[in-house]
């Protein structure tokens, strides 16, 4: 019996038909996966079941009742909770706090913290998403805060749970483990709608695939029936393949981490202590680790906002005296931030503006030296657009309204553009479908054969063993010795993620001479 029903379900944001008469069903008990591009309306269409938007068209029933059109307090009454794929956190708020939001009336006498802690910490340790309760939410990791939405949910004891994107920050075996959790929840009537774009993901936990393009119901298939060739063609409507890599001979060291240490009230986290690390030219060097263990710190650190307390950090040779974010793109530093949406872009700016942010200061796009040229810098922008592919319907529209492929293609874009000899990309891919994955892949290695170093920090192992060269792990603010792909598998990435750094060490001890 069906728990959820949407009939004709339509929304158009001016010219932009997101959703396009869509209409499915969740039965009791089912994992149902939605599939889709970025862009191809599955946010949208939650977010009207959810409440936060108001369909043009169409019908939404609970259990056979009607749900009140929205309104996000009647989808939580009828037990829908959501954990969307961007965050819904309030950053001068504790971990407990956040997750206490709503559940006691204001005119209560007191608040039972207590209760809530436990019960909080109790679901953390199910789902092995390891809070701190006290934590202020504004200094917590992006993965961090991914693992506080999805316990905020779960804490509401939710019949209908809709998960956008819930693993793109956790390790493999927190996947695993939260799969496993998931599916007794499900024997006991729990019924999932399943918003991600790992395919072997959504094969192994979903019963049902609905696909969406351009905001329209495609194809419906029971997953048993799938397979990842498949369903990444019927969501893009051709053949995808993923770049082939080439390992080539590394160059020049083009940054290195000489006994590297930030302070820990420095970055808001983890402090680093005494980096060693070498990057050269036509290389990646991939960076494993669990969120929360010192990527944020690095981020900064890499992106000049930060100057090392101990240590020197070397570009290309040279030590580094002045550290700002001008300084690093003026000698050739590129980086692709954690948050597309907080870091990456301005929002609230045009795609034009965006786009020519980091070369403003440049002669082209100045008429006289105190004018701009805009008819430079949209040149520029559209020719920078078509170059990459990024696909908007006008350059003039806020960058906060493309979808997350697009948003993170125009970042690729504007930092490749500047020829960098060294990128630092930091979780490139998250949320990404299948073909925004393969344009993002393919120019991170035409960047390494045109000789940039580049540093890919990715929870994604596929990710790594797939695009570098060598392979590191980062743990509570220390790197371990970065080895040749070939020499590490999944299971000693995993036993150093836990903490052992030093069993890189005893590989290369064991490896043939």
């Amino acid at each position: 019996m069906a728990i959820l029903r949407l009939e004709g379900i339509s929304k158009r944001f001016g010219s932009l038909l997101a959703n396009d008469a869509i209409s499915l069903s969740l039965e009791r008990g089912e994992v149902l996966a939605l599939l889709g591009e970025n862009g191809a309306g599955k946010t949208t269409l939650m977010n009207i079941l959810f409440g936060h938007y108001l369909a043009d068209s169409g019908s939404i029933e609970v259990d056979g009742q009607a749900l009140a059109p929205g309104a996000t307090s009647a989808a939580i009454a009828a037990g829908i909770g959501m954990v969307h794929q961007h965050f819904t956190l309030a950053e001068n708020l504790s971990v407990l706090d956040n997750i206490m939001l709503g559940t006691e009336s204001l005119f209560a006498w007191r608040s039972n913290r207590r209760q809530a802690r436990r019960r909080l910490l109790e679901l953390a340790g199910r789902f092995a998403m390891q809070v701190v309760p006290d934590r202020m939410v504004a200094d917590l990791s992006v993965g961090e805060r991914q693992r506080v939405e999805i316990l905020k949910v779960l804490f509401h004891d939710a019949r209908i749970l809709i998960l956008d994107e819930p693993t793109a920050v956790l390790t493999p075996q927190e996947v695993e483990q939260l799969f496993a959790t998931l599916s007794s929840m499900v024997e006991d009537g729990l019924s999932i709608i399943f918003i991600s774009h790992k395919l072997h993901e959504i094969l192994s936990i979903s019963d049902r695939v609905v696909v969406l393009r351009r905001g329209a119901v495609v194809a419906e298939t029971a997953t048993a029936d799938a397979d990842r060739h498949s369903l990444a063609e019927m969501m893009v409507g051709r053949k995808v393949t993923r770049p082939t890599v080439q390992h080539l001979p590394p160059g020049d060291v083009v940054l290195e981490f000489d006994r590297v240490g930030v302070h820990a009230r420095h970055g808001g986290g983890i402090a680093l202590a005494e980096l060693n690390l070498r990057v050269h030219a036509n290389e990646i060097i991939g960076l494993a680790g669990v969120a929360g263990n010192g990527q944020l710190s690095l981020g900064k650190l890499l992106s000049g906002l930060l100057t090392p307390d101990s240590g020197r950090l070397k570009f290309c040779g040279t030590a580094l005296q002045h550290f700002s974010p001008r300084r690093f793109i003026e000698l050739g530093i590129g980086r692709i931030p954690e948050d597309r949406q907080v870091t990456g872009v301005v929002g609230d700016m045009n795609v034009w503006e965006n786009a020519i942010s980091e070369k403003l200061r440049e002669v082209p796009f100045w008429r006289m030296r105190w004018l701009i040229d805009f008819k430079a810098c949209r040149a520029y922008t559209r020719k920078l657009l078509e170059q990459f592919d990024v696909r908007c319907r006008s350059m003039e529209i806020p960058a906060k309204q493309l979808s997350g492929g697009n948003m993170q293609k125009l970042i690729l874009a504007r930092t490749l553009e500047n020829k960098p000899k060294f990128i630092f990309a930091n979780q490139p891919v998250r949320g990404l479908d299948e073909g925004a994955i393969a344009a993002v892949h393919e120019n991170l290695l035409a960047a390494k054969r045109a000789g940039a170093g580049i540093l890919l920090v990715s929870e994604d192992l596929d990710e790594l063993f797939a695009l570098a060269d060598r392979i590191a792990v980062i743990y509570q603010g220390r790197i371990s010795d970065s080895l040749a792909v070939q020499d590490l598998n999944f299971r000693d990435i995993g036993v150093m993620m836990a903490g052992d750094l030093g069993h890189a060490r005893n590989l290369t001890a064991d490896a043939p001479a």
